[in-house]
């Protein structure tokens, strides 16, 4: 589910809602389920949508109380039991959903709260702490992200990726022909290489790669490919910038292309973070 921001099973529909009581039906709607360890009023995110944030945050704060007493929401958050959505697309029109909290998005709406930090040195860096945050488990970033590692980032100028990785503690390699933020190579943890991502290749084999060179993503899904199929690293999170149209046509070729040239089996996550724009985000690792 790529460009999917949230994951919910529809309970029902509730398309005809009488504004003076929302309440009764939805209670009817969930006669039978069981009890639910968390409820989010959610809307869509979108210029359409975002008038529904009052009355989600109101309609939460009435619905809750009603839950507990029906038996049907535990008093505090239980992330061991289904979360239940409300999902208001008009003032008379809602869904009625539930989400299993091992499988969704642990955010309302699916967006994360991340902020940018003053000593970012640009709104990229945002995209790799969504992709650490998103595509990775805790376990998995506590194993497989640890200081000490050592790290290529391709097209990094002006560093916001390189930034990310340094306050990881891991060593980077900052591939770009363009200038990094002073502050960044301040760190002692970069390296900066006046080159062409799409040539260059380190010496040694590193631990990982990461790339948001703006290219043509098929080109992108090919060089990628040929890191893993010459070794050159374990990991990689990389974006393809995607074209207006056939967006899901285009991921599944390059995701087809990368696969098959990398000449070894690995395991894939690939999503449209929150914080991409025209793009995906593509983790890749070794089957474990």
């Amino acid at each position: 589910l790529i460009f999917a921001r949230q994951k919910l099973q529809v309970l029902a529909e509730l398309p005809q809602l009488d504004a003076a009581d929302r309440i009764t039906p939805i209670l009817a709607a969930l006669q039978g389920q069981q009890r639910f360890g968390d409820m989010w009023v959610e809307h869509p995110d979108s210029d359409e949508g975002k008038p529904l944030a009052g009355l989600a945050r109101a309609f939460g704060n009435a619905l809750r109380p009603a839950l507990r007493k029906a038996g049907l929401l535990t008093d505090k958050p239980n992330t061991g039991l289904p979360r239940l959505h409300i999902v208001f697309v008009d003032g008379r029109h809602a869904f009625v959903c539930v989400a299993d909290t091992r499988d969704s998005a642990p955010w309302p709406l699916g967006i994360p709260r991340l902020k940018l930090l003053p000593d970012a040195p640009s709104r990229s860096a945002l995209k790799l702490d969504e992709a650490l945050l998103t595509l990775m488990t805790p376990e998995e970033r506590e194993l497989l992200v640890k200081p000490g590692m050592r790290a290529a980032d391709l097209g990094a100028a002006p560093g916001g990726w390189t930034w990310v990785l340094t306050r990881q503690h891991l060593k980077v390699i900052s591939v770009d022909n363009g200038p990094l933020r002073e502050h960044v190579l301040e760190t002692g943890l970069v390296e900066h290489l006046r080159a062409d991502g799409f040539h260059w290749q380190p010496e040694t084999p590193l631990d990982w790669m990461v790339c948001d060179m703006v290219e043509q993503p098929r080109r992108v899904a090919e060089r990628m490919a040929t890191w893993f199929r010459e070794g050159w690293c374990k990991h990689a999170i990389f974006n393809l910038k995607l074209p207006m149209k056939k967006r899901w046509d285009e991921t599944r070729m390059c995701l087809e292309l990368f696969q098959e040239q990398a000449g070894r089996p690995l395991h894939l996550r690939a999503k449209q973070l929150y914080h991409d724009r025209e793009e995906i985000t593509v983790l890749a690792s070794p089957l474990r």
